[in-house]
Order: C-alpha cells, then structure tokens, then sequence
C-alpha cells in the first residue's frame, strides 16, 4: 500500500462519515452512501461499489469504518449474499444485473442463499435434477433442493437447474437467481443434530423466473457454479483471522482455565493442533494475496479442507480435556438462529457443529479429489459417466 493511496482511502472514509454520522444514520442509508462512495468492495469496479483497487486494501477500510462506529451491513446473516453472490454477479452478471442487486445486496436489504444441493446430487452437484423449462420470456422450474441455509430468511437465491437433459451433466446446467417470495417456493426447516434449525428444505412448484434472472449463458451453469463454490471456500476456511482465534482461542482458553485436567499426552496433541491451525492461518493469508487481483481457485479447497478438519479435530480435544463436563449439552432447543457460533456456545455444541464442517461447502472426499487434480496434478479419477447425457444416467 502506498502512502497516497492510503490517504486517498482516508479521505473517501472521512467523506463518508461526514456526511453520515454513524450515531444517527441507519445502517441501510450508511451502507449505500459506503457503497456509492466506492468503499463497499474496493477491489470491485468503479461504480459497483469499488474503487479497481488491490483487494488486500479491504482490510484498511473496514477498520477505518469499525474505529468511528459504523453500523453492520447483516454480514452474519448474508453471508451467501457477501461472500458468494456478489463475486458470481460481479464476474457473470449483465450490467443491467449488477446495478440491480449489488447495491442492495450490500447493504443488508436483500438476504441471499444458494439453492444448490439436492437429496440426489449434493456431492455430485453436477448431477442435480431440477429442471428448468424455457416459457417465452421466462423458466418454469420444479425441483427440490436441501441444506439450504437461511432461506427461511431469503429474499433471494442463487439456482442451478437442468435445461438440457440431453446433454452430459456437467453441460446441461444454467444458472438463475430466484426471487423466494414468488409463488410456488415453500420452505421448510431440517433440525440438526444440535437441535436446531441453521438449514431447510426448499421445494420449487412452477416457479416462474424471468430469462433476465439467467447468470451466463443458458448451459453455462457449472463454470458459473464453480465460481460461486470457489469463492464459498475461501468464504468458509480462508477469512483474515487474528493469531489463536476462533476455535483454537476457545480450546486454549479452556487448557489454561483447566489446569487440574491437563495431562503430558494432551500438552502434546494440543501444540500439535495449534501448530496445524496456524499453519492453516498463514495459509489462508498467502491464498488472499494471491487472488488479490481475481477470482479464488481451486487452492481454496485445500483452506476449506483444513478448516474443517481442525475445527473437529479441535472440538474433540475440548470435549476430551472437559472429561465429563464436556458431555453435557442443555442446547437442544428448536430455535432457527440466523448464523453459527461456534465460539459463543458450549463444548457440546461446538462438537456436534463441527461434524458438519466437512459437508458444508464441498464434502471434505470431493474436496480432496479437487486438491489432488487440479493443484497437484495427479491423475484424474476415472468418471465413466462424463460423457453420457444426463437423462440415461441411473439415479
């Protein structure tokens, strides 16, 4: 960063708050003025809320605007919106799509989430069964679709649904946003084994989108998607984390509150896990800068992959060193909550939590088979059903 820049950007902030006191402006009218002062993404372009800068400069700003006060933009609740949406628009979207909704996005007016999934194709995502008809000027789709987070609480959502049975599986997919309030989107809750409700089931009946809600081109649906879970794992296993945070920061809280519980073996496999959840840190870091100036690629499964295993690895330990008092567990309530905390709840919770790190975002199988293929250039696994049209596949 040079000094001038970082002079420019103090300015832009100081303009912003000038003009809207953080004390007395509502978080929707602060964040539009951030996103229209170019301050929002600055690595985005120009006008779209960014200023064509280097994304490490993202960091600078936030903490310009966290220092004087500045409200929250909902980034708990949305992030689908944040972190996978907005750079799938950002790299797909018509211009017409992306004045639409990344201000709103932005803001914290429109909640996102990502109809991926579904009973038959969750690690297989390219063999989902959703179809979606071409109408005139609009698509009619029916299909299911599961583990969807915050739908309940969506005003929109990210699609991807078969056009072209026809073709092989991974060629016959388009991608669409979809609006969740219009007729024929029912949702419903699936409780966890926390007892909660994070996820849903969401079944679509004739819903009916408009060929301008289409994400790339019709058939494109997979390189759209693959952006959309690139950006998803860095999301997840790659954000900027202070050294001993999240789940390590809890563990070792725990280690030094405990001293009657410590024993040699678990000193041992404690600095062992520190040193992997650090490694993780640097590697996340590293990754940052090196898509500074694009999209993420498939490294960020390896992030993904790491932070799934030392969140359970970790997690386990903790109910380990506890001994009894890490077993029990007084959450099992039904509740809906808007995002997951694994540093605020208890040992319990953050065990049975930790379980579905290694689904959420790509299973930690498929992951690997990304790792070893695309970053280390092993040879690739054998598909027998690369070729075939998806309509003569056995499901």
């Amino acid at each position: 960063m040079t000094d001038t820049v970082l002079d420019d950007l103090r300015q832009r902030v100081h303009a912003v708050l000038a003009d809207n006191d953080p004390s007395t402006t509502d978080a929707v009218t602060f964040h539009r003025a951030r996103f229209d002062a170019g301050l929002a993404w600055v690595y985005f372009p120009v006008g779209l809320g960014g200023l064509g800068l280097d994304r490490e400069m993202q960091p600078f700003v936030d903490g310009l605007f966290e220092q004087a006060g500045a409200p929250g933009n909902n980034a708990e609740l949305n992030g689908i919106g944040l972190g996978m949406a907005a750079p799938t628009i950002l790299a797909y979207g018509t211009p017409e799509q992306q004045r639409r909704f990344l201000r709103p996005l932005w803001a914290g007016e429109e909640i996102w989430c990502q109809l991926f999934s579904e009973p038959g194709a969750g690690s297989d995502l390219a063999a989902v069964g959703t179809r979606a008809v071409r109408d005139g000027a609009d698509w009619i789709v029916n299909g299911q679709k599961v583990w969807t987070s915050v739908a309940h609480k969506a005003q929109l959502a990210i699609l991807v649904a078969r056009t072209d049975p026809s073709r092989p599986k991974h060629s016959g997919l388009t991608y669409f946003i979809c609006d969740m309030n219009d007729p024929g989107v029912e949702v419903r809750p699936l409780r966890q084994i926390t007892g909660e409700a994070e996820f849903n089931e969401v079944f679509l009946t004739d819903v009916r989108i408009p060929d301008t809600q289409r994400l790339g081109k019709e058939g494109e649906g997979w390189r759209v998607a693959t952006t959309t879970l690139n950006n998803e794992r860095v999301s997840i296993g790659g954000r900027a984390m202070p050294r001993e945070s999240g789940v390590l920061g809890v563990v070792a809280r725990s280690w030094r509150d405990n001293p009657g519980k410590r024993t040699p073996e678990l000193h041992d496999r404690l600095l062992r896990l520190w040193v992997e959840a650090e490694a993780g840190r640097l590697a996340a870091t590293k990754l940052r800068q090196r898509v500074a100036g694009g999209q993420p690629g498939p490294e960020s499964s390896a992030l993904k992959l790491s932070f799934a295993r030392s969140n359970q690895q970790l997690s386990g330990f903790e109910l380990e060193l506890l001994g009894e008092d890490g077993l029990r567990y007084d959450d099992w309530t039904m509740v809906r909550p808007d995002r997951v905390d694994f540093t605020g709840r208890s040992a319990g919770y953050r065990f049975l939590r930790a379980k579905g790190n290694s689904i959420e975002g790509g299973t930690s199988e498929i992951l690997r088979n990304i790792v070893a293929e695309r970053v280390l250039g092993l040879p690739v696994e054998p598909r027998a059903d690369k070729d075939i049209a998806w309509k003569d596949l056995s499901r």
